[in-house]
């Protein structure tokens, strides 16, 4: 790629090591736009027998070749660079999440400040976070010094304090890490990686506690000044020590780097690269989510500030338990059509847990499982909104003494009327045997409001994107837009309470052709208007549309005002949804039941005849 400038690249070799599965997709410029040709996927050889991930990268490039008729390893197993013909590629580039990913500690002076900065940092860099240890999270000095022992993570991020501000506590902290003497999960032949980004006033005793104890780095204070946040530095040294000492210590990595030219990325932070540059490009607030088996990663831009949570324990394989004690049996059954015995219902879940790979077999196994998924989705985007607040402690008067004490939240930056986009991914959202369903699940868990597009991940190739968007930012956003994404379509949806049984919207949308849908929506009721995909460019067929909400309601020009926007359609098209916001579901169980039918019949969520005889 040396001296390769971004136009002369025309062919592009992309994969991902999941814990799992490693997959690999093939990009090339066809007719002046960059295109997904084929993709392969094989098992990830990081374990026993193989331990060494470059197997599976092999076999998974070599699916590529088979399926593309294109050239892509030697005899001698290595990628053939640049492409010529129907030889080689120009780049090749990687994301993992191999080996459990980037498992990290943060240790902050304040629990809901320097130490929720480090977090944001730790989250942003594609990290799962295993514990934050703060001087006031109420433990004793011994038993933070066990869970550090204990936990055995990757790589702790230290702060505290703003710059010229007090060392004491964030001297004290330094005191602990090294008392714990902590070893690294991977590797037993290096220190442990401790990035320092707090007090600057600090360092030189952070250099004494620490420097022959573990890898200590110093970077920027996260938290300069209390009502700044500067998280990059931190955030990119968490990559360089991701690639330098976790990765390097993971069988087969050191040959894996040779080959990308571009550095590995944790597979989250690459999927928040992605999101990000989308938000910057088309200039709109953005919520992603990948549901996995075991956890739920939220992200989202708004303001110009990204966020990204990870909810280790809602899943929908291994964690579906937590997910069904954690949410209870009415808020399942909400958005399930027939009557289920809850004995029945708890054997299901743990029926899950233990065959995670099933998948349903029935309409209503099938519906359950929606179920199930909607409510780990709402949980996760709960956790998510009460992590991406405004910073805490801006603004205040306040002595060291009340900083300790401050347990109050920030105001969350998640703002669903300014939303513009909802992004799916995951499983149980790209594989829904029908796109009404991903569709319905996004309405139901996150609960739009105003005119908000929604779409989901075919095929999980955002990671790839996300480290190509780096290198090559056009060729990233035209795939990521015309084959990594399926629209949907859009939501409009009126934000506000729903009293009685009356008129919630008029809308009149002139359609492309000429045609024109008109008519309202009462409360409780929703209606899906048809409005497709472009073939020729396979992005979303617009049309105008007028919508007015009842004097109660808002779709965002405040309540009872007209909106005039664009709508954007997709596979399913537009959904008017008359449920109000916060949505409340009938007190009776049978009218529940009733207007569960209604809509999904409305919306071709599952086959009539089936839905019928449930």
């Amino acid at each position: 790629m040396e001296g390769m400038k971004p136009e002369d690249i025309k062919v592009i070799l992309a994969t991902d090591c999941g814990s799992t599965t490693t997959k690999a997709i093939l990009i090339e410029q066809r007719d002046g736009e960059y295109r997904l040709i084929v993709r392969g996927e094989a098992p990830t050889t990081v374990e026993a027998p193989f331990e060494d991930v470059t197997m599976g990268v092999l076999n998974a490039i070599a699916e590529v070749e088979e399926l593309s008729g294109r050239k892509l390893l030697d005899e001698e197993h290595r990628i053939i660079a640049p492409a010529k013909d129907k030889v080689g590629t120009d780049i090749y580039i990687s994301t993992s999440s191999a080996g459990g990913g980037l498992q990290m500690m943060v240790a902050g002076v304040v629990r809901s400040m320097t130490a929720e900065s480090a977090e944001r940092a730790a989250l942003g860099a594609g990290a799962i976070v295993m514990d934050v240890i703060a001087s006031n999270d109420k433990r004793l000095p011994h038993q933070q010094i066990e869970r550090i022992r204990h936990l055995r993570p990757d790589m702790i991020l230290l702060s505290g304090g703003i710059d010229g501000g007090t060392t004491t506590h964030v001297v004290e902290l330094a005191e602990l890490i090294s008392a714990a003497d902590p070893r690294p999960r991977l590797g037993s032949g290096y220190n442990l990686p401790v990035i320092y980004a707090g007090n600057s006033e600090a360092r030189p005793a952070i250099k004494e506690t620490l420097e022959n104890k573990v890898a200590l780095d110093i970077v920027d204070n996260l938290r300069p000044v209390l009502e700044r946040e500067n998280l990059l530095p931190a955030r990119e040294k968490i990559h360089d020590l991701f690639m330098e000492h976790v990765m390097a210590q993971a069988p087969g990595y050191g040959r894996l780097m040779s080959w990308t030219d571009a550095p590995i990325m944790p597979t989250p932070g690459a999927v928040g690269l992605i999101i990000k540059t989308i938000a910057e490009l088309e200039d709109i607030e953005v919520v992603g989510v990948d549901i996995g088996g075991a956890t739920t990663d939220v992200f989202s831009v708004f303001q110009e500030t990204f966020n990204r949570t990870v909810s280790a324990n809602l899943g929908m394989s291994y964690s579906v338990s937590n997910v069904f004690a954690e949410t209870g049996v009415p808020n399942v059954m909400r958005w399930v059509p027939f009557d289920m015995d809850e004995r029945d219902l708890r054997n299901r879940v743990k029926n899950k847990m233990i065959r995670p790979t099933t998948i349903p077999q029935s309409l209503k196994e099938l519906v359950f499982e929606q179920a199930i998924a909607k409510e780990a989705l709402r949980l996760a985007f709960i956790q998510h909104k009460n992590f991406a607040t405004v910073l805490k402690g801006v603004q205040q008067q306040r002595t060291i003494a009340d900083a300790f004490d401050q347990q109050v939240g920030g105001q969350t930056l998640v703002n669903m009327m300014d939303l513009n986009m909802l992004i799916g991914s995951g499983g149980v959202l790209s594989h829904a045997p029908r796109r009404q369903q991903a569709a319905m699940m996004l309405i139901d868990a996150f609960m739009p409001e105003g005119v908000t597009r929604l779409a989901v991940d075919s095929i999980f190739m955002m990671p790839q994107l996300g480290v190509l968007s780096t290198l090559h930012e056009k060729a990233a956003t035209e795939v990521f837009n015309k084959d990594c994404l399926i629209h949907l379509g859009t939501c409009v949806a009126p934000a506000g309470e729903i009293k009685g049984s009356g008129q919630v919207l008029e809308y009149r949308i002139e359609m492309p052709g000429g045609g024109v849908e008109e008519g309202s929506i009462n409360a409780m009721e929703m209606k899906l208007i048809k409005l497709g995909i472009d073939e020729k460019t396979n992005l979303p067929v617009k049309a105008k549309a007028s919508l007015t909400p009842a004097k109660n309601l808002d779709l965002g020009a405040g309540k009872g005002h007209k909106v005039t926007t664009d709508v954007s359609g997709g596979v399913v098209g537009v959904v008017l949804d008359g449920r109000g916001r916060p949505y409340a579901p009938a007190d009776d169980k049978k009218v529940r039941v009733e207007n569960l039918k209604t809509w999904m019949a409305e919306l071709d969520i599952y086959d009539k005849s089936a839905l019928e005889e449930l």
